[in-house]
């Protein structure tokens, strides 16, 4: 059984309907890749199709059809997988998160209740307190932050990884995001009493990039409202340099005139000798106990 592909004549051709002056066409139209197939054309020097012997009219199909048409498709191939490894390569998180978009939500809600909690801070006109309050916050805010970068490190949380939904992962994830943000309303709101702890605290540095980092690769922040909050609070704390036209609209020539009045030196020095009390309390606390005698007992 023959399997090869024929190539039918229109037996209205005839010798006389052949233009012998156009050109031949031949195996060389395939760039030369047909090998020894016979070549599909006719000259003036042999007779038309119609008149040839049956097997004549019978051509076999080169074989550089199939090679070509498969080697263009592995090509199509190799630059589809190209294209989606480096689409992968860029972010981790599908086009659409759902859980993000959720989660967008509820952090403007968040959001919400910690301006207006600043709020009651700022308007409390109390230089003394402000400054225990805020030492108070503080220290809480980056133990929260140091422990939550422990759990998303454990965990191999990329902040473009998709919305994680382990609940201790996403607890540690929202605190990142949530104590990133307020740190940057109150530096920005109390710029000299934070610059006093940031200023003289290593550790307290390198964890707020490490978390403006996170936070800057979530996409919580992207296209949001609360994006200037990190940009600013940045160039406030010199993590990154200041732009020509940088202000602080957060500060007022009162506080100015607050933080650097002599009340506030006073609260200052009051601060660093609360401190040295407590200091030496800890240490009287830790040497040997005289333990009572019976009598007393």
């Amino acid at each position: 059984m023959n399997t090869s592909t024929s190539v039918r004549l229109s037996p209205a051709v005839r010798e006389g309907d052949v233009d012998r002056s156009a050109p031949s066409v031949g195996a060389e139209t395939f760039g030369g890749c047909c090998g020894n197939e016979e070549r599909l054309k006719w000259t003036s020097s042999e007779p038309p199709p119609s008149v040839r012997p049956s097997v004549a009219t019978t051509r076999r199909a080169p074989r550089c059809c199939p090679l070509l048409t498969m080697w263009s498709a592995c090509v199509v191939l190799a630059l589809a997988s190209a294209a989606l490894g480096s689409a992968q390569s860029e972010s981790h998180r599908p086009r659409h998160d759902s859980n993000l978009e959720i989660y967008k939500r509820l952090f403007e809600t968040k959001r919400k209740d910690q301006l207006n909690a600043l709020k009651n801070l700022v308007e409390l006109n109390d230089i003394n307190q402000q400054y225990k309050i805020i030492d108070i916050m503080l220290k809480g805010l980056f133990k929260v932050l140091e422990d939550s970068r422990q759990i998303l490190v454990a965990a191999n949380m990329q902040p473009d990884d998709p919305f994680p939904m382990d609940d201790k992962i996403k607890e540690a994830y929202s605190h990142v995001v949530e104590n990133t943000a307020f740190f940057g309303d109150v530096a920005l709101r109390f710029p000299r009493i934070v610059h006093h702890y940031y200023d003289r605290n290593a550790d307290w540095g390198g964890l707020l990039r490490w978390g403006l980092n996170f936070c800057n690769q979530t996409g919580v922040f992207t296209g949001g409202a609360h994006q200037h909050v990190l940009t600013l609070m940045s160039q406030e704390l010199g993590i990154t340099e200041k732009s020509p036209d940088f202000t602080n609209p957060y500060r007022t020539e009162r506080d100015d005139v607050l933080h650097t009045a002599e009340a506030f030196q006073k609260i200052l020095r009051e601060e660093e000798k609360r401190r040295r009390k407590e200091e030496k309390r800890k240490e009287i606390r830790k040497g040997p106990r005289i333990s009572r005698s019976r009598t007393e007992l």
